[in-house]
């Protein structure tokens, strides 16, 4: 009887923990009480660990995808999420006003408002939670041509000789 009550505790003690061969990103996000749009179509891959919440998502490409603004998307996307939020996020980037920002968390506001709120660093951008019910489809970007706001490199180093190019 003592095994039992012991195998019982053990079980019920043990966080969940998805795999890409149970769940999708999706279904993830779900569980979370977040929306399914916030990852575009187009996911090919992705690793989550249940217990920290720490998540990389593999996109087929780089992409940009179109809602009430415009988002772009990185070949790997990280990030942790929790219930209603993802914090820690990289490979996210928002369009407004020419300038594009890494978003850097994504949370639902409150449940019943019907809003979602990207952090942008600067400032929290709201959008309509309706927007992110569905995966939207995401054009495909050659190259990297998007210029962040917050840090503008001023030169860089060139590796084979050591030295500061402008």
């Amino acid at each position: 009887m003592m095994i039992r009550v012991v195998l019982l505790c053990f079980f019920f003690t043990i966080p969940t923990v998805f795999s890409d061969e149970e769940s999708t990103i999706y279904e993830i996000l779900q569980a979370n009480g977040l929306p399914l749009g916030i990852f575009p179509k187009g996911v090919k891959d992705f690793r989550f660990n249940g217990e920290t919440g720490r998540f990389l998502v593999y996109l087929n490409h780089s992409c940009d995808a179109k809602y009430e603004t415009e988002l772009h998307y990185n070949v790997n996307i990280t990030g942790t999420v929790g219930y209603g939020e993802i914090s820690e996020l990289s490979g996210i980037l928002a369009k407004d006003l020419f300038l594009w920002f890494p978003v850097k968390g994504i949370r639902v506001d409150v449940p019943g408002s019907g809003l979602i709120v990207f952090d942008v660093g600067v400032v929290r951008k709201q959008y309509s939670l309706s927007l992110f019910e569905t995966p939207r489809d995401c054009v495909a970007v050659r190259g990297e041509n998007k210029v962040q706001s917050s840090v503008l490199p001023l030169y860089q180093v060139d590796q084979t000789l050591g030295r500061d190019v402008v």
